[in-house]
């Protein structure tokens, strides 16, 4: 009796068809109503990836921060003090550590998504959900360990005595808006295309550790001013939103007692670097819709 009620409740249920032509607009809306349905769901994806991250650690969270606290005493020391980067950056560990906080959100949004769907095969093989919450359940989990590293960035303000209460503040917003929209819209189509072609994880591994060497993390933009003299060339690594996501960060907490030089209209910058994201966001939705369709054949 139990299992006839079961397959008397599935065949009323409605037949959804995955991955059917339709509408940007249609297509987008719907989606994005059966993810806001599944919003628990969601929350629970994001608990168990914090979870599953550090299980059976005795450390638990406190690995959050080993990794960019690492980086930060290799950079300040061999960067910084070795070879002498500090002496041109005032408050050399903060701007450092500001830059590699942005970054990691990004990096770990983008790595995090491209394996969700592979990550979660036996999940998607078994039961519908919105194929879509898979990745945005990595952009939840990088954006709690987000918050877990800003508030040591803070906590290190206050420490040092620089601690950033001045108008440079309104950049904060825009920033951490353009890094949570493009990683969310690569995330998505790498996602996707991870199911097809694996290689696309291993070689995004490496294209984000190159984007960590063209990020000014580690030194000024001034210095690539100085130095970039192509300027088509600097434009390109000028208007790279990750470029303006830790220009536009740098901003808001990292003090510094000489004038620094920023790229001009930085805020304008920014706005039109989320408008552009968030078209690329709803592009990168209908092809990851496209795509969903053969993932249960394929894993």
């Amino acid at each position: 009796m139990v299992d006839q009620a079961r397959m008397t409740a599935l065949a009323n249920e409605p037949l959804v068809v995955i991955g059917a032509p339709t509408s940007a607009f249609k297509g987008t809306w719907r989606e994005l109503r059966d993810v806001f349905r599944q919003r628990e769901m969601l929350g629970m994806l994001i608990r168990r990836d914090l979870k599953a991250r550090y299980k059976d650690s005795a450390l638990g969270f406190v690995w959050t921060l080993v990794r960019p606290l690492t980086q930060l005493m290799i950079y300040y020391f061999v960067m910084g003090k070795i070879l002498g980067s500090s002496r041109a950056i005032d408050n050399f560990a903060i701007y450092v550590f500001t830059g590699l906080t942005a970054y990691t959100l990004f990096s770990e949004i983008v790595a995090g998504s491209t394996g969700s769907i592979v990550g979660n095969s036996g999940l998607i093989k078994k039961v519908y959900v919105p194929r879509e919450v898979f990745p945005l359940a990595s952009v939840g989990a990088a954006l709690v360990n987000f918050l877990i590293q800003f508030a040591i960035l803070i906590a290190a303000t206050v420490v040092l005595g620089v601690f950033p209460w001045h108008e440079g503040l309104i950049y904060l917003i825009p920033s951490l808006l353009v890094i949570l929209v493009y990683g969310a819209a690569i995330g998505l189509v790498l996602s996707a295309l991870n199911v097809y072609l694996r290689d696309v994880q291993f070689v995004i591994d490496v294209g984000l550790m190159v984007l960590l060497w063209a990020s000014p993390i580690v030194y000024s933009y001034s210095m690539v001013v100085a130095e970039l003299k192509v300027q088509w060339l600097l434009a390109i690594y000028t208007n790279n939103p990750l470029t303006l996501s830790v220009l536009g960060l740098q901003n808001a907490i990292w003090i510094h007692p000489t004038p620094v030089d920023y790229p001009p209209h930085l805020m304008m910058r920014l706005g039109i670097a989320l408008v552009i994201g968030l078209f690329c966001l709803l592009g990168a939705q209908r092809v990851f819709s496209r795509l969903q369709g053969n993932f249960a054949q394929e894993l």
